[in-house]
């Protein structure tokens, strides 16, 4: 089967990497861009010991998806970073709010006093969950910020969901749905009354079983991810970067003759009972299959001829812009180490969050930074479009006055990352579900992954990718 890979971020390369596994060649990826790796781009500044990561820079351990990526990264033999438990990186996460920096609790201790920004212990938020009814969900959902403030109080929708969103998908807690996001938590919700009461028996009922027994690895775990069980990581990042694992992926597929197109874009797809014509640099190229891990808003247009209303679905899911400022500081000048910190949206701040590069990895005698700003607010606060300066020297005084810092960065750089971000608002899950019910009424030979419609961290999107290739039939 002759097939194509729209798109060379992870999602794409994973795409090509699964479809090689599973059906040999012929098999071309095209990515519009001269680089693979999507917004994944590692800085690597060997000469001053230290790397600025414009895109993610760790990745969870955690579940199918996390042992999914951990097979991927021991096949491409690619050196790993772990960040255990007990790290300092993994226990101490903040917030800036009140105009001071705030510890999260990271024990069931932490529970018990009264820590700021809270005003009252956490336990009362617990207790207030045990003891509040459900509520049918319109349309079987509704936002995280309205699920939170409901079961648990409008201080913890504010101060712990609010930015922890923030940090998951720079979105706004108030639109994005709870059903896609925090899906168990609501389900249990939904079905026994309460999050913790729907924890407690689901536990009982499934006398706690191993997350991967089932599924992908029910046979055989892969050896790194049960090294990261039993060694306890919290976290890994890749040496010289995480983009390393995009860079790999091109050299591995490459070395098996699958052809990695870069600077080419598809400009249309037009579907027949034989295959799919793809538009490339006004050549018309047939394959019998396409995956599209293309953002949703880039894919719309591709199908916009034949089937206007598919392409309207996949315009239906928003995006945003983050602007990525990273800094490095000669010296270590925090004077908490930790992953970083969040912004509660309340605090009507630009930044999202910063986090605290030099304390997850070692970066010698550096203080490394990453400023993240904009998301949903980016129209508010950079509508005007600012120039690269300013938005450096905006990024730097928050910075300054927050961790107390009066240096100045001595390298920096500034990213805009345009429509970076999809946003998963209520109603996502029936939105993805009706993009891919189209596609398969219509027999239409098109696969989709990547962010848009499963999730957005790296095991989300290489995850997508693999049970899309999975779910392409043999014949």
């Amino acid at each position: 089967m002759t097939t194509a890979v729209l798109g060379g971020g992870l999602s794409g390369l994973s795409a090509g990497y699964y479809l090689l596994r599973r059906f040999g060649k012929p098999l071309t990826i095209y990515e519009a861009s001269p680089r693979v790796g999507g917004w994944v781009r590692s800085e690597n500044r060997k000469d001053r010991n230290f790397i600025f990561e414009s895109g993610p820079r760790t990745i969870r351990p955690v579940g199918e998806p996390g042992a999914n990526t951990l097979e991927l990264v021991e096949d491409l033999k690619l050196e790993v970073t772990p960040i255990r438990r007990s790290h300092v990186a993994a226990r101490n996460r903040m917030l800036y709010a009140k105009g001071q920096l705030c510890m999260l609790p990271n024990s069931p201790k932490g529970l018990f006093g009264v820590l700021p920004p809270f005003t009252k212990p956490l336990y009362k938020a617990v207790l207030r969950d045990l003891f509040t009814a459900s509520k049918k969900a319109k349309l079987e959902d509704e936002s995280i910020y309205s699920f939170a403030e409901r079961r648990f109080g409008k201080e913890i929708a504010d101060y712990a969901i609010s930015p922890m969103i923030c940090g998951i998908c720079a979105g706004d807690a108030r639109e994005i749905s709870v059903r896609f996001l925090m899906e168990g938590l609501f389900e249990k919700e939904q079905k026994y009354g309460g999050v913790l009461k729907g924890t407690l028996i689901s536990r009982f009922e499934k006398n706690k079983t191993k997350d991967t027994k089932d599924g992908l690895f029910a046979e055989r775990q892969p050896k790194l991810y049960a090294q990261a069980v039993k060694e306890k990581w919290a976290m890994y990042g890749l040496k010289g970067g995480l983009e390393n694992l995009p860079k790999t992926m091109r050299k591995y597929l490459g070395e098996r003759d699958v052809n990695v197109q870069l600077s080419n874009e598809c400009r249309n797809l037009t579907f027949s009972s034989s295959g799919v014509r793809m538009n490339i640099k006004d050549a018309e190229v047939p394959v019998e299959h396409v995956v599209s891990s293309l953002p949703a808003y880039k894919l719309a247009p591709l199908v916009k001829q034949q089937h206007p209303s598919l392409s309207a679905q996949l315009l239906s899911i928003p995006y945003v812009d983050v602007l990525v400022v990273n800094m490095q500081f000669p010296g270590k000048l925090l004077k908490q180490d930790g992953f970083g910190l969040l912004v509660p949206p309340v605090e009507k701040l630009p930044l999202l969050g910063v986090i605290f590069d030099s304390c997850c990895f070692d970066m010698g005698e550096n203080t490394v930074l990453t400023v993240m700003m904009g998301g949903h607010w980016f129209d508010q606060w950079f509508g005007d479009r600012p120039s690269p300066k300013q938005i450096l020297d905006l990024a730097t005084s928050h910075v300054q006055k927050m961790l107390q810092i009066r240096e100045e960065p001595k390298f920096s750089r500034v990213h805009t990352l345009h429509k970076c971000i999809p946003q998963y608002t209520v109603g996502h899950k029936r939105r993805v579900e009706a993009i891919r019910n189209y596609i398969k009424t219509y027999k239409l030979p098109l696969s989709v992954c990547g962010a848009a419609y499963d999730g957005v961290g790296i095991n989300d999107v290489i995850l997508s990718a693999r049970r899309q290739v999975e779910a392409i039939p043999l014949s």
